[in-house]
């Protein structure tokens, strides 16, 4: 039996044998209609649960995060009662915070020094999805 023969009866058995669940196919689909061709991605270059020091006695400390991407920075605290934040060099922009396949709560924006409010903090995996003019930057997945 040929290699590719083979591979196909392979598929066709797993479809049958362990199909893949409806409601994962379709955050598959949702996850892959949010990429942005055109984005650059932000990556994470400090998280205080990973790169700070512990305060001794310290408890419900924000979480402080920075991302990069080129020349922008995205300096965010993220906190029980939401997250603020800074985009740099200051500019004004819109951030949408992702929750999985989809968007948590209205779009936030930036004023012209860059800084930018939530009330909602995120809940489970989020990344952020910045416009700035023309640009789009797209943080990296993290766990709140």
């Amino acid at each position: 039996m040929a290699a590719g023969l083979l591979e196909e009866e392979l598929r066709r058995a797993a479809a049958i044998l362990d199909p893949v669940p409806h409601d994962l196919r379709q955050l598959a689909v949702e996850a892959f209609a949010l990429r942005d061709l055109d984005a650059r991605i932000a990556e994470l270059t400090f998280d205080s649960l990973v790169d700070a020091l512990p305060v001794r006695g310290a408890t419900d400390t924000p979480r402080m995060l920075t991302f990069q991407a080129g020349e922008l920075t995205v300096d965010v605290e993220v906190t029980g009662d939401g997250l603020m934040g800074q985009v740099l060099p200051p500019q004004p922009a819109r951030i949408e915070v992702l929750a999985g396949p989809r968007r948590q709560g209205p779009a936030l924006t930036a004023d012209a020094l860059g800084r930018f409010t939530g009330d909602a903090p995120p809940a489970g995996p989020f990344a952020l999805r910045l416009r700035a003019g023309a640009e789009i930057v797209v943080t990296e997945w993290l766990r709140a």
